[in-house]
């Protein structure tokens, strides 16, 4: 005799088959989004880019935006508007200044008749601008006159640089009483993040305000005038020439083209922007779809600040690099370190230390640092052009680094001389073993390969 099953069991069946399909198609998608995120790790690409304050880590990234996403470019240019001004503003204030000290520097002429830089008036004439009493006074007077002048015009700009630096720096503040332009994380819209380095955390950050902005434009557009006078006056080209004036390196690009700037309408140029000089603190992602291959690779971009102060502080979260780039500057061998700052405190970086040498003792760091092992490693010289300027000006190797010796001052032998001292650090200092790239066109080949 055949029994019908109740009900119940057969409706228990009928759900715990349903429960069933429903576990296998949940254990499928997570299966699938696992091997999703797989493929997304094995096509994320972290890369640091890593190098002393001023090596160029900033530019180079923006010079991978402009060649990758150039989109991103064209939609945050007008927020790179502000910090051209205040490139401009910072020059101007410093030319006034070294000018102000070299005739204050006048009264200790009968002390120490070395000490004062000679200054042509004019092409024409042997006299000179700051020399002892000796005929020339009329002709000091006479420059001076027309620096004061300048000077009484230029007043309004120059003041506005520390509100410029304050409002661009968006809440950022820093101790030591030093003012300027420090940005981290979030000041503009290509920054997605940052690290937690000490207190440089991502807060909301206040934006330059359209009426400072529109001052400075207003007021950049009234005294272009008195900037081109000033910039082509005879003596600030002779503290130039003689080193006593130490613009940044990209001042002379912006001064050159003061009236552009100038232009009620104007907008940065590509150039601007590989040219602006602006401090960044802590640790800046920058995130660009790379295709390689005919396979897209998400590239992150750490832009690393450089100052002593903070370089302890960006190893640990870094043990999984795919690549690290290493900016040297080779340009910067008559140069030694400048003042600058931390996340935490200012800090004065060592005057008594070449940047070359820094940046030697920062890539033997990076070599013999057990957690960054895995990372490949790629050096830039980089600040090649610049180089190149200084050699055919008759700057001498020799005379700042006293090893170079008797070689010829050209640049071929000079960038195989530094080249060679990187390399010789990497063959000894290296405990991975790694190979090293020379070049930034390599980098593709490691991610493709590696």
């Amino acid at each position: 005799m055949a029994f019908s099953r109740p009900e119940h069991v057969a409706a228990g069946e009928e759900y715990d088959e349903k429960a069933a399909k429903i576990s296998n198609l949940i254990d499928e998608e997570l299966k699938k989004e696992s091997a999703r995120r797989k493929d997304a790790s094995r096509r994320e690409v972290k890369v640091m880019l890593l190098g002393q304050a001023e090596s160029g880590k900033s530019t180079l990234q923006k010079q991978f935006q402009l060649y990758y996403a150039s989109q991103t470019l064209d939609h945050e240019r007008p927020s790179w508007r502000p910090v051209v001004y205040f490139n401009v503003l910072k020059a101007v204030r410093m030319a006034l200044d070294e000018l102000d000290y070299e005739f204050n520097s006048r009264t200790k002429v009968t002390e120490d008749p070395n000490a004062i830089t000679e200054i042509p008036v004019a092409s024409s004439s042997s006299r000179t601008l700051l020399q002892p009493a000796s005929g020339t006074d009329a002709a000091n007077e006479v420059t001076q006159q027309e620096i004061g002048e300048l000077r009484a015009k230029l007043l309004p700009l120059v003041a506005l640089e520390d509100t410029l630096a304050s409002e661009l720096s968006g809440g950022v503040s820093v101790s030591g009483g030093r003012t300027g332009a420090y940005v981290r994380a979030g000041w503009q819209g290509l920054v997605t993040s940052a690290w937690p380095l000490g207190d440089s955390r991502p807060t909301p950050l206040k934006r330059p305000t359209a009426e400072s902005i529109q001052l400075a434009a207003k007021t950049l557009g009234s005294t272009a005038d008195a900037i081109k006078v000033l910039w082509s006056h005879r003596a600030v080209k002779r503290l130039v020439d003689t080193k006593k004036l130490r613009l940044e390196e990209s001042a002379p690009f912006f001064l050159d083209n003061i009236d552009r700037i100038a232009e009620p309408d104007f907008l940065p140029t590509n150039a601007d922007i590989l040219n602006v000089r602006l401090q960044t603190l802590g640790v800046m992602e920058h995130t660009f779809p790379i295709n390689m291959g005919g396979v897209t690779y998400d590239w992150k971009l750490y832009d690393v600040g450089g100052a002593r102060g903070q370089r302890h502080a960006w190893v640990p979260y870094f043990d999984d690099a795919t690549a690290i780039i290493f900016l040297a500057p080779i340009s910067a061998f008559d140069q030694t370190m400048p003042l600058t700052c931390s996340a935490f405190q200012y800090l004065e970086e060592d005057p008594k230390t070449n940047r070359i040498d820094d940046s030697l003792q920062l890539f033997n760091a990076i070599c013999s640092n057990k957690l960054l092992v895995n990372a490949h490693l790629v050096l830039l010289l980089n600040k090649a052009d610049l180089l190149k300027k200084k050699l055919a000006a008759g700057t001498k190797v020799r005379k700042y680094i006293t090893s170079y010796g008797e070689r010829p001052n050209v640049y071929e032998n000079v960038s195989d001389y530094f080249r060679s001292h990187f390399m010789q650090v990497h063959r000894r200092k290296d405990i991975a073993k790694r190979s090293l790239y020379v070049d930034i066109k390599a980098t593709q080949s490691i991610i493709a390969n590696g």
